[in-house]
């Protein structure tokens, strides 16, 4: 059983609202789960709510035995500072010439020779 860290939808259309949850990677989106994780608020009202809000201890947890984070996922987990940057910030431009300079993995950015 691979369990997967992956984003739940829940709200009405046109107004997504996002839980974090790990599951087995063989349920639905929104189908059973093992444990929620925290939320995500891709439209924060006016009153300017919070975006997002996730229980780091249990996504350390999830993450050391294994559990593989989806790529929203693993984008949300490098905004909160727990992964270093997915491929694609460290690459460049999406479909941009690729850039063949050393990246740091820790800031996706370029590291320059000493």
């Amino acid at each position: 059983m691979v369990v997967r860290l992956r984003l739940s939808r829940f709200g009405c259309r046109n107004k997504p609202f996002y839980r974090v949850m790990a599951a087995d990677s063989r349920s639905p989106r929104d189908g059973k789960h093992l444990e929620v994780l925290g939320y995500y608020n891709p439209l924060p009202g006016q009153d300017d709510g919070k975006r997002m809000g996730l229980n780091f201890d249990r996504m350390k947890y999830w993450l050391s035995v294994g559990a593989q984070p989806s790529e929203p996922v693993q984008r949300l987990l490098f905004r909160a500072g727990l992964l270093p940057p997915p491929p694609m910030l460290a690459m460049g431009q999406k479909g941009g010439p690729r850039d063949t300079r050393p990246v740091d993995p820790m800031t996706g950015r370029v590291s320059t020779p000493e």
